[in-house]
């Protein structure tokens, strides 16, 4: 895991917090509906880092529940001080790597959704083996997902978007393609400075079939 910078007040927020937050991983799977106070749809957002996209989303939409997925610590305590700061109750977070926590907590066709905004697009050549977009994930993701869930991609970074759309003409397990940005993905730091740097943003949306 990362996190050696994190910062006094994100750990103790962290440290504080994980009661009301978070869950903790097993190597058995899980009732999501259990985790949270309403029975209603669950998307997971993978790699959300500090969560700035994550809180904004889910306050806008208290009829979903969001089950963050991540192993970056200073992301963890800091999204988990934005949630208790709104009082959003319609959020989870889970301190791990995305591939362990498909294959051991999440039931199959449990999920109603993903979000995937901006992964690493580990740019050079020698690194492309650690894109997270590749056969294993695309069927990880079809097996947890309801008939008709959706994975939703977002990409600064042309050359991986181009990638992304290899792998995904290359699989029966999904639909979709190219959309235009949607209202609801808020516009976050991260994605400003792309843009600021004349980076062209791709959305990416995919069906389960």
């Amino acid at each position: 895991m990362r996190g050696v910078r994190i910062t006094p007040a994100q750990q103790e927020a962290r440290d504080n917090l994980w009661a009301k937050f978070g869950v903790e991983f097993q190597e058995s799977q899980i009732d999501l509906e259990t985790l949270f106070p309403k029975s209603q749809p669950i998307v997971m957002e993978v790699g959300y880092g500090m969560g700035e996209a994550t809180w904004q989303i889910a306050k806008a939409n208290s009829s979903t529940n969001y089950l963050g997925v991540e192993v970056h610590m200073p992301g963890v305590g800091k999204l988990m001080a934005r949630l208790d700061e709104y009082e959003l109750t319609n959020v989870r977070l889970i301190e791990r790597d995305v591939f362990e926590v498909l294959y051991h907590m999440v039931k199959n066709s449990s999920l109603d959704g993903v979000h995937l905004f901006f992964p690493d697009p580990w740019p050079k050549k020698r690194h492309f083996k650690r894109r997270i977009i590749n056969e294993r994930f695309l069927a990880d993701v079809s097996a947890k997902l309801k008939l008709g869930g959706y994975l939703h991609i977002a990409t600064d970074w042309v050359p991986y978007a181009e990638w992304i759309n290899e792998v995904f003409s290359q699989t029966k397990l999904f639909t979709g393609g190219v959309i235009e940005r949607p209202d609801w993905r808020p516009l976050t730091r991260f994605e400003g400075q792309g843009i600021s740097k004349d980076h062209a943003v791709n959305d990416f949306r995919f069906l389960k079939v």
